[in-house]
């Protein structure tokens, strides 16, 4: 079953990455599944009043990450609680030793104790959690500029079809970065299950939590772990400025459909930095993980092909509407595209 989730998601990643590279191709002789594809792609400003037929308000873009939470947050608990339960108990003396003998590139951490699962084992499932504990971030800080920051323009749309790949996204991403233990996660969810039925919920609870095992996941971490978040939060934290900065132009005008040419951050350098941010987001879960995974890869790949395809559609627009617009600024790549 974990085999064949792999390769259904990877599958679906290549199905749904194959028909946005095909319309970046510029030939005449696709012009028609060009436009098929852009006309699932626009949204908001970009789409016409006229292609409203089969659109939704752009405002339930907030669903995407009501779901991302929710799921992110389930699949987190689950696989971190795996987790605990694959640690061996060892006592606190010679879990510092044991830290130290990891950190100066010993291979013989917890050695000492026999565990159904191995340290490589462990430290995969410590990447898988790792992972999603980045996911957690993102979707959550996306939920709140939702409620907080957006402020949609009441004939903001987009295509049913285009909401549908939103919840799709956002439901394949959380499985996708740890879906290597999910069968195993997903039978220990069910032990658990059983477990409370017959031994109750006080006899549970009263289990004590050694925080040590909790914890033991972030110490198997390796180095480039680390570096793919000090990634992830670079595109995290100027994906933020860039939708505070998108937020602000509506500030006061939810009933004016009027646009502005937004300044400042990287709207500096191309017209869709948010875009890029979230490439860059992306990125840091593929260095995260190891960049051996294939199917963190493939999620990558539709990120990028996506948004590289909003993006031109989104310069596109804006060298229409602005005769003044900043032509030094690209698309989505500086100095590139």
């Amino acid at each position: 079953m974990e085999l064949g989730l792999v390769t259904l998601l990877r599958a679906a990643w290549v199905a749904a990455i194959l028909p946005v590279v095909i319309a970046l191709i510029p030939s005449p002789k696709i012009s028609f599944f060009q436009q098929f594809v852009l006309g699932f792609a626009k949204r908001g400003k970009i789409m016409q009043s006229s292609s409203n037929k089969f659109a939704v308000p752009q405002k339930l873009f907030i669903h995407f990450y009501i779901l991302a939470s929710v799921w992110t947050t389930l699949l987190l608990a689950a696989t971190w609680l795996y987790a605990y339960s694959t640690v061996p108990k060892i006592s606190e003396p010679y879990l510092f030793s044991s830290i130290a003998n990891h950190l100066t590139g010993g291979s013989r951490i917890f050695s000492f104790h026999s565990s159904h699962t191995s340290k490589e084992h462990r430290s995969r499932i410590a990447v898988s959690i790792f992972l999603l504990l980045l996911m957690e971030a993102q979707v959550l800080r996306r939920l709140f500029e939702s409620i907080y920051m957006f402020k949609y323009s009441p004939s903001a749309r987009m295509h049913i079809l285009g909401y549908l790949t939103g919840l799709f996204f956002y439901t394949a991403v959380p499985i996708s970065l740890c879906c290597n233990h999910a069968t195993e996660v997903y039978t220990f969810g069910l032990s658990l299950i059983q477990e409370f039925i017959v031994k109750g919920k006080d006899r549970m609870l009263a289990t004590e939590v050694d925080w040590w095992r909790f914890l033991n996941p972030l110490i198997q971490l390796r180095w480039y772990s680390w570096i793919g978040a000090a990634i992830f939060f670079w595109g995290w934290i100027h994906q933020y400025h860039c939708h505070a900065i998108l937020g602000s132009l509506r500030e006061n005008r939810e009933d004016n459909d009027e646009y502005v040419v937004p300044h400042g951050d990287w709207f500096q350098y191309v017209s869709s930095p948010h875009y890029l941010a979230e490439i860059v987001v992306y990125a840091g879960f593929v260095v995260a993980s190891g960049c051996s995974d294939l199917t963190i890869w493939l999620l990558w790949g539709f990120t990028v092909a996506n948004l590289v395809l909003a993006a031109a559609e989104t310069q596109r627009w804006y060298l229409h509407k602005f005769d003044n617009y900043p032509r030094n600024r690209f698309a989505i790549f500086p100095f590139v595209y």
